[in-house]
């Protein structure tokens, strides 16, 4: 089994910063790729960031491209979402996630492994 714990989250106003960090454990982090989910009140969740096994692949949705930053740390297996220029429409709950299979995974259905959650809430 995978454990995932998500800090960081908070609240802060349009315009500001945050940064993400998800601690894993369970099996060989540096193996994977790992992702970044949120999931907004009465909306499903829905795709964020990936990195690919050693970080030097990344994939971003468009509503985030530009601002937002994944990277990983393969000695302290930790994963980090780096946000930028934060919007209202950016309040959600961030979940880290990891998946079922080797390969750089970018589809909501190809992650298995799920954090708590951690809640980001932007002010205008």
């Amino acid at each position: 089994q995978v454990q995932l714990v998500e800090s960081g989250g908070g609240l802060v106003q349009a315009g500001g910063s945050l940064r993400l960090s998800c601690a894993a454990s369970g099996r060989t982090f540096s193996a994977y790729a790992m992702g970044w989910f949120r999931q907004a009140p009465g909306k499903e969740r829905e795709f964020v960031a990936a990195v690919n096994w050693n970080g030097g692949s990344t994939y971003y949705a468009d509503s985030v491209k530009g601002r937002f930053t994944i990277s990983r740390d393969n000695a302290k297996n930790t994963v980090y979402l780096q946000m930028n220029s934060l919007k209202p429409e950016d309040t959600a709950v961030y979940y880290c996630a990891a998946p079922r299979d080797w390969g750089f995974r970018t589809k909501i259905d190809e992650y298995i492994y799920w954090g708590q959650g951690t809640q980001v809430t932007v002010s205008s």
